[in-house]
């Protein structure tokens, strides 16, 4: 059994609307769609027109830069609308779904008869290379490199996320799978972290070919940028890739299959949620595919494809990003609150420095909303961040840097080792309600502008 990393920083968000583990649906969806935005740094040249017919791995758009990496359709259907924004900006490739599913054939594979050249080769064409996620800076993976490691987190803490253990129960083999074609695509090891809780429960403790690493602790110890900070921080010139574990068993279907095959279990939840439960869907279904599971008849839900901290508000004319399989429905919270600070009996709000008393129930969950309970401030030097971030960085530092766009700071103060999903708790807490996400956003936009 491995060490315990025992994490003493975090913060778990009592949020209502967990997922029951029980799935009530399967989405067939009439239009999915093929987001370019969901991927940072790249620069998408279209490879499809209105009109054309596609099969599921049928490429739809590639990358300009790295034309080699393919991003496909994850059905077989006919391009209905391609979605553009300002600047022609290319937002969603819309395909309306066949009601018979056909599928490109890449032909099945014993991954122990291939080299990684010929893995690589196979990720790119099935259009199942984006799901490698290059850190610094959280890019796709370029082919060109080889990774000191491969990271991988088997659990999250993210608020309301989805249990990997009922999502992926029956995918072992599919995941085994995809982990002995990753362990082909570096130079070093797969590294795969545990939940403390539920090690010798979980199924994924039986994987073979890894590196396992256990974490104890509250939210963030399930990402897997606190995992590599704690097992093999990195530092300038280092190349890790990471993969997450729903997406490492769509690489085991293909060599399995030989098919691209994106479907997955996705926890609808929030406080929004009606009977909070899991549909099977696929990457890019529509928030219509779910109607049953929210009443909006007031427009005042606000669609998250992802957890409340890190994802996506998409609307509810949008669809499920290609790395998700987690909706949240939260309330929007348009209510002005009179001199909200100097009411400490709030028993329906949650603080996390104890400005109300809801330190007395820990186990009370809340039926949250957007409400931000007040305006952004003067960012002032707190120890409030480091209080829930269990990094050997200085994030306040790090911010400051990438507000004044100095590079020599920001690598001083640890851009290398983080994205916004590691910093998502800092902005939750902030006190001067900072966008602490986007700031550090603009700054690794700086950084691929001006290191590349």
């Amino acid at each position: 059994m491995s060490n315990i990393i025992e994490l003493k920083r975090g913060l778990n968000i009592p949020i209502s609307g967990t997922a029951a583990q029980k799935a009530k649906k399967v989405v067939i969806p009439d239009v999915v769609a093929v987001k370019p935005t969901d991927f940072r740094g790249l620069i998408p040249k279209l490879l499809v027109r209105e009109g054309d017919t596609v099969l599921a791995g049928s490429p739809v758009f590639a990358d300009k830069l790295s034309p080699e990496i393919l991003f496909t359709s994850p059905v077989s259907g006919t391009v209905t609308e391609i979605v553009r924004g300002e600047k022609r900006k290319l937002l969603e490739i819309r395909i309306k779904a066949d009601k018979d599913q056909k599928y490109e054939d890449f032909g099945t594979e014993k991954t122990a008869s291939l080299d990684g050249d010929q893995i690589k080769e196979r990720l790119l064409k099935s259009g199942l290379w984006p799901a490698l996620v290059q850190r610094p800076y959280g890019i796709v993976a370029k082919p060109s490199d080889k990774p000191k490691d491969i990271f991988i987190s088997a659990f999250s803490t993210a608020p309301l996320a989805a249990n990997p253990e009922f999502a992926l129960r029956d995918d072992l083999n599919d995941i085994q799978t995809g982990i002995n074609a990753l362990c082909k695509l570096t130079k070093g090891r797969v590294h795969v972290s545990f939940n403390r809780e539920n090690y010798s429960g979980t199924p994924f403790h039986k994987l073979e070919n890894i590196v396992p690493h256990i974490f104890g602790g509250k939210h963030p110890a399930g990402n897997v940028g606190v995992q590599i900070s704690h097992v093999s921080p990195i530092v300038k010139g280092d190349v890790v890739w990471t993969v997450s574990l729903m997406m490492t068993a769509a690489i085991g279907k293909l060599f399995n299959t030989g098919k691209y095959d994106v479907s997955r279990m996705v926890a609808v939840t929030g406080p929004k949620a009606v009977d909070p439960s899991y549909v099977k869907g696929i990457a890019g279904m529509s928030m219509k595919d779910i109607a049953e599971y929210y009443d909006n008849s007031n427009d005042d839900i606000r669609f998250i494809s992802g957890d409340v901290l890190t994802g996506t508000n998409i609307g509810k004319d949008g669809f499920l990003g290609f790395f998700d399989n987690q909706v949240t429905l939260i309330k929007e919270g348009t209510e002005c609150e009179i001199l909200g600070w100097a009411k400490p009996f709030r028993t329906g709000q949650f603080s996390a420095s104890k400005a109300y008393f809801s330190w007395l129930t820990p186990k009370k969950e809340y039926d949250m909303d957007t409400n931000t309970h007040g305006e952004p401030r003067a960012f002032v030097l707190s120890s409030v961040y480091s209080k829930v971030l269990p990094m050997d960085i200085f994030p306040v530092y790090l911010l400051k840097a990438c507000l004044a766009n100095d590079i020599d700071k920001m690598e001083k103060f640890g851009i290398y080792e983080v994205i916004e999903e590691d910093l998502a708790l800092c902005e939750f807490v902030c006190p001067s309600k900072i966008g602490i996400q986007s700031i550090l956003s603009d700054g690794i936009n700086l950084m691929l502008k001006e290191m590349a």
